[in-house]
């Protein structure tokens, strides 16, 4: 009996990181929207079609001030490591509560970093900028932010914004040979979504 749970278990287990396994991160250039498929040129120059749920959520990306960001908000930073080893952001982005807390390797930006977390503290460290002290499931995490860091915000758009030649960013779920996405974020006034 013991065994026969253990391999229940076991399978549980890996159903549920075959699912994690199934995301993909699409960045890429709009090249048509036909019906519920978008396709896309991707950053590594590859012809994507990605498949919208009926319902799919279409975010346009706004630059905001660093203010928008106080202590209880959740965000995304995109982190490199400063000359002192410390993470030094390059971006912020408001999250919505659905997106799960990370802090681990990202790929937008080579040898960068993504935290997901909710902002617990801001430190004013003189000239150097301020910190923010970041908490969520993996730990705490303290990330300067400075005169080069960059914020952003998202406002609710509509299939409208997705317009040949408008950058685009996705989670995309692969569900065979097909690329399906319940929301996309997508550039409006040339200001590209930062992730």
């Amino acid at each position: 009996m013991k065994k026969l749970a253990l391999f229940a278990v076991s399978l549980l287990m890996l159903a549920s990181l075959s699912a994690q396994a199934q995301v993909v991160r699409v960045r890429g250039t709009i090249t048509s929207l036909d019906g519920d498929v978008l396709s896309v040129k991707s950053r590594e120059g590859k012809d994507m079609k990605i498949q919208l749920a009926p319902d799919a959520q279409v975010v346009t990306t706004k630059k905001v001030k660093a203010g928008e960001f106080k202590p209880g908000s959740y965000v995304g930073v995109t982190s490199v490591k400063g000359a002192d080893g410390s993470l030094v952001a390059v971006r912020v982005h408001a999250l919505g509560p659905l997106v799960p807390q990370m802090h681990g390797a990202w790929d937008s930006i080579p040898g960068s970093m993504m935290t997901n977390s909710n902002i617990t503290g801001i430190t004013k460290m003189g000239k150097k900028g301020s910190e923010l002290t970041l908490k969520n499931k993996e730990g705490e995490q303290k990330i300067l932010v400075n005169s080069k860091t960059e914020y952003f915000n998202f406002v609710p758009g509509t299939r409208a914004d997705l317009k040949p030649g408008a950058t685009i960013f996705t989670g995309a779920r692969v569900d065979g040979d097909k690329f399906m996405t319940q929301r996309v974020a997508v550039s409006k006034g040339g200001v590209k979504p930062p992730q």
